[in-house]
């Protein structure tokens, strides 16, 4: 899959890495950067702090064509996502006038006025874009540095979700053509992970297309239930779907010859 343009995701928070709340933004993000035809290397939770912060903002830059980034854009001493971003691009910081506007026109909605605390969720690296918020506050930030595309979102779920479909969705498709991506699913009960091992390893050597990958449902000695998965990509849906329904017959086969039965056959495209 290196063929493929690079991502990396980092998700920021504290709270992620206490385990208070749960990282549904990286597995939610991964699924959207796969569909649309990117190699995402890399979900990384990092803390609210500038040392651990810009670093992993750098190597992500030197390593992805795209840096998706969750969490610490809001209006309190934590947020600092916009800053650590600044100081890892080598950029200032300042009011971006754009992004002042929206959140001034937010609050003025509310009869609120723009305060000093709220005036810094305007606060973005030089040269940056902000992304608009159509569900909360704080605006987003799209920053191209050294040919990388930088994402920043809330790390609110409806709000990341909202602007990345409204506003990132958007720009990555200039970026790659989304491919057609189809998945197929084959349940396999009554035989153990390790005998299949060998069947799925041959599949993916006589099917450079698909990546193979098992998921145990059950106890491996006692109850061995299996759903392995095929993912192919293709520029053609109608090519991918033929691949996808070879590789899956070729699972089913050799599953049956292991004594194995055979509970669900799948096939369907995640993206046309």
């Amino acid at each position: 899959m290196t063929h493929k343009p690079i991502a990396w995701i980092i998700n920021f928070g504290n709270e992620l890495l206490i385990g208070r709340i749960v990282n549904t933004n990286g597995s939610w993000l991964a699924r959207e950067l796969t569909i649309r035809g990117f190699d995402v290397r890399r979900i990384i939770v990092a803390p609210d702090e500038e040392v651990d912060a810009v670093e992993v903002l750098r190597e992500a830059g030197s390593k992805a064509h795209v840096v998706v980034c969750t969490g610490g854009l809001g209006p309190t001493p934590d947020d600092r996502t916009a800053e650590f971003l600044a100081k890892a691009t080598g950029r200032k910081l300042v009011i971006n006038e754009e992004a002042r506007r929206m959140v001034e026109e937010k609050y003025a909605r509310l009869g609120l006025p723009l305060t000093e605390s709220r005036l810094k969720m305007a606060m973005l690296p030089e040269g940056a874009t902000p992304i608009p918020n159509p569900v909360g506050t704080a605006p987003g930030i799209h920053l191209v540095h050294e040919g990388t595309h930088y994402f920043c979102l809330p790390g609110v779920p409806r709000e990341m979700e909202a602007m990345f479909k409204g506003y990132v969705a958007k720009v990555l498709e200039g970026i790659v053509k989304p491919p057609c991506l189809v998945e197929a699913s084959v349940v396999v009960e009554g035989v153990p992970e390790s005998s299949m091992a060998p069947h799925i390893k041959r599949v993916m050597r006589e099917c450079p297309e698909c990546y193979v990958k098992s998921h145990p449902q059950g106890d491996e000695i006692s109850n061995p239930i299996l759903d392995i998965r095929v993912l192919v990509y293709s520029d053609s849906c109608d090519k991918a779907e033929n691949i996808a329904r070879r590789a899956a017959e070729a699972i089913v086969e050799a599953a049956r010859a292991e004594g194995g039965r055979i509970s669900e056959v799948s096939v369907r495209r995640l993206r046309d």
